[in-house]
C-alpha cells in the first residue's frame, strides 16, 4: 500500500495514473525517462490476431491544443506480444493491462482467449472505440446491442477482469456504457478520441494520409468530463477516465466527476516529465485532506 494507492474494480493500483493505449507503447518506449512502474497501470498498444500495418503516412497532426492521429491500430499480433511484449514486464511493479481490438467478434475472441492462456496480463481492455479503422474498432461502439453482444462473448472465453473502452462519437454514450455493464463489463475506460480531420491549404489536401484522424490532448477535455459524468450516474462499475489530462487537477477533475483512476496520453508525448510533477502534487492534496478516500464522484453532490 502507497498513499496514492486506488481500487478501479479489482484491480488495485499504486497510484491513479494510467499510461493509456497507443501512447506508452508496449511498456518500455520511454526507457529509463518513464520506466513502466511509473504508473499505476500501463495499457499496452492495441493487439490483433495478426500483425496490422497501419494506415498509410502522415499519421500525425499537430492541432492547436492537441494533435490528430490515425495510425490505424498498426501492431504486431497477439503471438508475438505473449512471445515477446509481456515476458518483459514480468515482474514489473504496475498493473499490466491488454488492448484488444479486431474487425470481428471472433476476432477479439482469439485475442482475449490467447492473453488470458499466455499469462502477464492483469486485465483486458476491449477497444470499440477507434475511429482509425474501416471495420471493426468504432463500429461495435456505436450501437448498443452490438457492443453488449461482443462484451457477453469476450466474458465467455476470459477470466480476467474486463473493462470497455468507450467512444464519444455516440449520440448517448450512457446507453452504451449500461450496455456493456449488463453484460459482464468490470470497468468502463471513457472516452477513446474524437473524430476530426485537417486540411492542408497551401496543398488543397487531407493533411492524415487516412483523412480522418482521433484528437486528443487538452481540447476535448471538457467532452470527456462530460462523459464521465454521464457515465457515473448511469452505471454502477467503476470508471477510468481519459481525455486530455496533464495536470494534477486535471486529475482530480476526472475523478470528481466519477473516475477512480485516470489516463493520461497526448501529454506524454508533450511533456513525459511532467508525470512525476504530477504525482507530487497529487501526494500534496492527499497530505492537505488528512483523508484516506479519493474525491471520486463528489462534484455530482453540488452537480444537480
Amino acid at each position: 500500500m502507497t498513499d496514492l494507492d486506488v481500487s478501479l474494480g479489482p484491480l488495485q493500483l499504486k497510484n491513479p495514473l494510467v499510461a493509456v493505449s497507443g501512447t506508452f507503447g508496449y511498456g518500455y518506449d520511454y526507457g529509463e525517462l518513464l520506466p513502466p512502474d511509473t504508473f499505476g497501470a500501463i495499457v499496452l498498444k492495441g493487439t490483433a490476431p495478426e500483425p496490422w500495418p497501419g494506415n498509410p503516412p502522415p499519421r500525425v497532426v499537430e492541432t492547436p491544443s492537441g494533435m490528430l492521429n490515425s495510425i490505424g491500430l498498426q501492431n504486431p499480433g497477439v503471438d508475438e506480444l505473449c512471445d515477446e511484449y509481456l515476458p518483459r514486464l514480468a515482474g514489473e511493479d504496475v498493473v499490466v493491462i491488454v488492448n484488444v481490438v479486431g474487425r470481428t467478434v471472433k476476432d477479439y475472441c482469439h485475442v482475449a482467449r490467447r492473453v488470458s492462456e499466455c499469462g502477464g496480463a492483469d486485465a483486458i481492455e476491449l477497444n470499440i472505440s477507434c475511429p482509425n479503422v474501416k471495420a471493426g474498432g468504432m463500429s461495435f461502439g456505436t450501437d448498443p446491442q452490438q457492443a453488449a453482444d461482443l462484451t457477453a462473448s469476450v466474458r465467455e472465453v476470459s477470466d480476467l477482469p474486463l473493462i470497455v473502452k468507450l467512444t464519444p462519437n455516440v449520440t448517448d454514450i450512457a446507453e452504451i456504457a449500461a450496455a456493456v455493464q449488463s453484460s459482464g463489463a468490470d470497468i468502463i475506460s471513457l472516452i477513446n478520441t474524437l473524430l476530426g480531420m485537417e486540411i492542408d491549404v497551401e496543398q488543397a489536401s487531407p493533411r492524415l494520409g487516412a483523412v480522418f484522424g482521433g484528437l486528443s490532448g487538452p481540447a476535448i477535455r471538457p467532452v470527456a468530463l462530460r462523459c464521465v459524468w454521464e457515465v457515473y450516474r448511469a452505471v454502477s462499475v467503476p470508471l477510468l477516465g481519459m481525455g486530455g489530462a496533464s495536470t494534477a487537477r486535471d486529475v482530480l477533475a476526472f475523478m470528481m466527476a466519477g473516475a477512480s483512476a485516470v489516463g493520461m496520453g497526448t501529454a506524454l508525448f508533450a511533456q513525459p516529465d511532467g508525470v512525476q510533477e504530477t504525482l507530487q502534487q497529487l501526494r500534496k492534496f492527499r497530505q492537505s485532506c488528512g483523508e484516506f478516500d479519493w474525491p471520486v464522484g463528489r462534484a455530482h453532490e453540488k452537480g444537480d
